[in-house]
């Protein structure tokens, strides 16, 4: 349970209806499964010691005794097991029959929580048998007082995390259902115990409730549901159980399967997005009772498995739309502040790379918005000590493609001067020599920007920005960046789906720019005059950088955390040592590079993970590096 962890599951055993014997056989040997597996919790359907579809049989005494007297040689068969686990029943008390949860966790009966929510329509009539109660009381159940109630929360003594509250079947499909107020008042993981008959439909229904559901109440969501086994006189049940996280799933049975299902629930995850969401109020309910329990803190072995690129959605459906969008996010933000500013004309210096070849894309979908020519965007190359035929060729070809005004300055002179004047070795190829070329070219594209009446357009892009790889006052500075929060490993797919809609000359250059090593070109070329400096063999990989950039910032997640993860994630790519190696790295050079991001000039977010100092990320300059 290490990191904050826990392995459950749902499972829908087979039913016999009324044969609560053997129904609690089988719900036994699903929890001795679920345990052997290293699940912590796990949650059987509704009424599942019975079956739900008993009908008229629930006003039968001895039905209602066997139940009580089963779930109590389930308790004391389960006892030695290191598992919490939810068991559906009908529970008797003061006349009243209640459909109910009970807890079961180390041979002792926790509690009781009944359904809130009693449907009375179509192919339901629970209200014949069951009722509700409010708040929580006590009951005698098997020879001992045990709390009942719908305000019951169980936490584990020793994980806070592992907290979990119940509501049942029907309480899910209402317009405010129990859960609510459950995780307000601390849950953080909600069951569900159902028996959800299957009709046309209804699958996809359910799924997408516990979807939104989860996300809304920031919690993970366990559903299990009936089976095989219950009556099909006029109802088919499909044990479609589900288990969510966050509006993420992470387990669903197939249709009519009748298996368990199991998920590592990340319940730091779940904290920490509770934290950062101001607008989540904690519930301060004084009707809500905690009970506890003890469980033993043995490292979960992890199972679910972790996106390599979490920027990039794997489906490729999902990828066209986010690239889509997110390029409208981008061309629609600069429209707005060209038209807010009332210039038509633009500068936006033009390397041949992915980031210039973005910000440029983006830049003429904006001018063609507002009916402005292309020619208003002056595209300048500047060639210097360490430029390719490779990427000029590509960074003319380009411009020339879009219609945009091309200007070529070669800086080499203006550099060498320089770096002449400062008393800089031109032939030491050190930080002075590459960043004077990063200024040289800035302080051009601002005095161009000035003399047409327009403004610098800046390229850098998130990951340059988390890396601080990007000189200070040189390309780390624009009037108005489009590329902000766009990570590198995005930029290269945003690239790809312009291309893959543009004429057959534009697209050939841009798949040539996709094919190019990403380089800042600040070093002269090899003696076959190609790049010979590229960015990742200095800084690392940016699948990696990436993949640490968003757990870091978007979860919260620790230093070790992420290593553990990383490793899973990229185990058939990276070994161990190196996946620590550019961890190391990454957060040293997140930190030292605050004061870089803190003076940013304006720029367009695109998704949940950005660094502007105005708005996400604000981080002292001078903040201690407590990763190491």
């Amino acid at each position: 349970m290490k990191d904050g962890f826990i392995k459950a599951a749902a499972a829908s055993p087979e039913l016999r209806v009324a044969d609560v014997k053997f129904n609690t056989e089988e719900s036994i040997k699903c929890i001795k499964e679920a345990a052997e597996n290293g699940a912590k919790l796990i949650v059987l359907p509704e009424l599942g010691l019975t079956s739900y579809t008993c009908g008229d049989l629930f006003l039968q005494a001895s039905l209602i005794r066997l139940a009580e007297q089963e779930l109590l040689r389930l308790t004391d068969a389960t006892k030695n097991l290191d598992i919490l686990s939810v068991v559906g029943l009908p529970v008797s008390d003061n006349g009243k029959l209640y459909n109910c949860a009970a807890f079961v966790k180390a041979g002792e009966i926790l509690g009781l929580v009944p359904k809130s929510n009693i449907p009375n329509y179509s192919e339901f009539y629970e209200a014949r048998h069951f009722n509700t109660i409010e708040g929580n009381t006590e009951i005698m159940f098997g020879g001992r007082l045990i709390p009942m109630g719908t305000k019951l929360i169980f936490t584990a003594e020793n994980m806070s995390g592992f907290s979990v509250a119940a509501e049942i079947c029907e309480d899910l499909w209402t317009a405010a259902p129990p859960s609510c107020e459950h995780t307000k008042n601390g849950a953080v993981i909600i069951i569900n115990q159902s028996a959800s008959d299957e009709v046309i439909g209804k699958s996809d229904w359910r799924r997408k409730m516990i979807e939104v559901h989860s996300s809304k109440a920031a919690c993970a969501y366990i559903y299990a549901d009936a089976g095989e086994g219950e009556s099909t006189t006029d109802m088919t049940f499909s044990g479609n159980n589900l288990i969510f996280e966050l509006g993420t799933k992470l387990a669903e049975a197939p249709l009519f399967s009748n298996e368990i299902i199991y998920a590592d629930i990340d319940t730091e995850k779940i904290l920490q997005e509770r934290r950062r969401i101001t607008t989540f109020k904690n519930g301060n309910d004084p009707g809500y009772r905690r009970i506890y329990f003890k469980t033993e803190l043995t490292e979960t072995r992890l199972t679910r498995s972790f996106e390599m690129k979490p920027f990039v959605p794997s489906d490729e459906t999902k990828l066209t739309e986010r690239c889509e969008e997110i390029f409208a996010i981008q061309y629609h933000g600069l429209k707005k502040r060209l038209k807010h500013i009332g210039i038509k004309t633009v500068t936006i210096g033009i390397s041949g790379g992915l980031d210039s070849t973005l910000a440029l894309l983006v830049t003429a979908k904006a001018f063609e918005s507002l009916g402005l020519p292309p020619s208003g965007i002056v595209a300048v190359t500047m060639p210097c000590f360490g430029t390719t035929n490779r990427t000029y060729t590509n960074a003319v070809n380009m411009i020339k493609s879009i219609g945009a005004t091309l200007r070529e300055i070669n800086i080499k002179e203006a550099v060498s001067l320089h770096l002449s004047d400062i008393g800089a070795d031109i032939d030491c190829h050190d930080v002075t020599y590459e960043n004077a070329q990063a200024r040289e070219r800035t302080q051009v594209l601002m005095d161009i920007a000035n003399k047409t009446g327009g403004i610098v357009i800046g390229t850098g892009d998130l990951s340059e920005l988390a890396l601080g790889f990007a000189t200070y006052n040189g390309d780390h500075m624009s009037m108005y960046g489009v590329n902000c929060s766009i990570p590198k490993t995005l930029v290269r797919y945003l690239v790809k789906y312009v291309a893959d809609s543009s004429d057959a000359t534009l697209k050939e250059t841009l798949y040539d720019v996709l094919d190019t090593p990403v380089s800042p070109e600040l070093l002269p070329p090899d003696k076959n005059g190609k790049i010979a400096q590229q960015t990742e063999e200095i800084v690392g990989p940016y699948e990696l950088h990436d993949f640490y950039l968003y757990n870091m910032i978007r979860w919260g997640f620790s230093k070790e955390k992420i290593y553990r993860m990383a490793c899973l994630a990229f185990k058939n790519i990276y070994d161990d040592a190196t996946i620590k190696k550019w961890l190391d790295i990454f957060m040293r050079r997140f930190f030292n590079s605050q004061f870089k991001r803190s003076c940013l000039p304006d720029g367009i977010k695109v998704g949940t993970v950005t660094l502007s100092p105005r708005g996400d990320w604000r981080m002292p300059s001078d903040a201690i590096n407590y990763n190491k």
